[in-house]
């Protein structure tokens, strides 16, 4: 089959540009596969953060930009037997022999309700979410039947000794995100310095992320917030350096979505959580909020803890801090669990989906 990938996004390098360029490596083992983006660095730079073999994709031209007509994208979209695309709420007009939209998160608008979107509608032989969260608010909100294809988890488990290490992975807020803390890191920096205040001695908390320079400022006042804390930044390191880390942590918190209203902001929780899946992966147990994606990865007292409040997350935390049993028992679930989002299995699940 001659194969078209496109996602919109392809430049942000986030978790749902690696979903989509595994989708192509995936494909490309059995079929002619071609990412649909004009820029060869920003595919460079996903296989060197992703660790993605790409060698079989090949690059063509992006024919959902603005400088393709109607009529010359129409002609374009003819030559595949199927497109996969990552909607922005945007469904496109295909010919292809098979359309596939896959919807990453929750969406306020998604075009569904003029005659000329209907028609387009009518071409879609399938919605596809990244999670049961997702796929919950679209059937609901625009009535469509979505099915689940989970993301796909790179696990490098190495057995080293454990550190005292609380860790949290997630890039630094970004601009177009309308709330402010939106990974709830400084929210994260408060409740472990309340910890500390408390009488935790002899553990840290580490804040892997990756920061854009426009966000540069910002960062400053959240390490500044820090200071004199046993808090440090893990900042842009690759990916060997940040499995070195997350095998060497024991504990791993994620906090997206508190505070906020997800009746009205559903976007704003986690819409998976594949950090939280590596982390698992390396024998990291989770204490994370219960919302969104999270709940579908993490089961209480089985694989790792959720927790509603601020008080529930100190407490949980320090429940594990306390019990080491505990903590052996929720690490070695943990990494059973993770093995349900290898890449094998999302690649398997991806062809039945196709």
């Amino acid at each position: 089959m001659k194969i078209g990938i496109y996602d919109p996004y392809l430049d942000d390098l986030g978790g749902g540009e690696k979903y989509m360029m595994t989708i192509a490596a995936c494909l490309s083992q059995n079929n002619e596969v071609s990412v649909l983006w004009d820029r060869t660095k920003d595919i460079e730079a996903l296989k060197e953060r992703f660790d993605l073999d790409l060698s079989r994709v090949t690059l063509a031209e992006n024919i959902f930009s603005p400088r393709f007509s109607f009529i010359k994208r129409l002609f374009a979209t003819s030559k595949f037997d199927a497109i996969i695309f990552l909607s922005d709420g945007s469904i496109p007009f295909s010919l292809s022999r098979k359309l596939l939209i896959h919807i990453q998160q929750p969406l306020e608008q998604l075009q569904s309700k003029s005659l000329k979107d209907r028609f387009k509608l009518s071409r879609v032989n399938r919605f596809f979410c990244n999670s049961l969260y997702t796929k919950s608010f679209i059937d609901k909100k625009f009535d469509l039947k979505t099915a689940i294809l989970y993301p796909p988890v790179t696990l490098h488990y190495k057995d080293v000794k454990k550190e005292n290490i609380i860790l949290h992975v997630g890039r630094f807020r970004v601009k177009n995100v309308q709330v402010g803390d939106y990974k709830k890191q400084g929210f994260m920096v408060e409740v472990f310095k309340k910890m500390s205040q408390k009488g935790l001695k002899n553990w840290k908390f580490v804040i892997a992320t990756s920061i854009k320079k426009e966000d540069k400022k910002e960062f400053e006042q959240l390490q500044q917030q820090a200071k004199g804390f046993p808090i440090e930044f893990f900042i842009n390191k690759n990916n060997k350096e940040l499995w070195g880390m997350y095998n060497k942590a024991k504990i791993y918190w994620h906090a997206s979505g508190f505070g906020e209203d997800l009746k009205k902001n559903p976007e704003y929780a986690e819409h998976f959580g594949i950090s939280t899946v590596e982390a698992m992966g390396a024998g990291c147990v989770p204490v994370v909020i219960n919302a969104g994606g999270q709940k579908e990865i993490v089961t209480e007292n089985v694989n790792g803890l959720l927790w509603n409040s601020e008080n529930e997350l100190m407490e949980k935390t320090n429940k594990l801090i306390d019990d080491a049993k505990l903590l052996d028992k929720l690490s070695k679930e943990a990494m059973v669990t993770a093995q349900k989002f290898s890449k094998e299995k999302f690649c398997e699940n991806l062809y039945k989906l196709l």
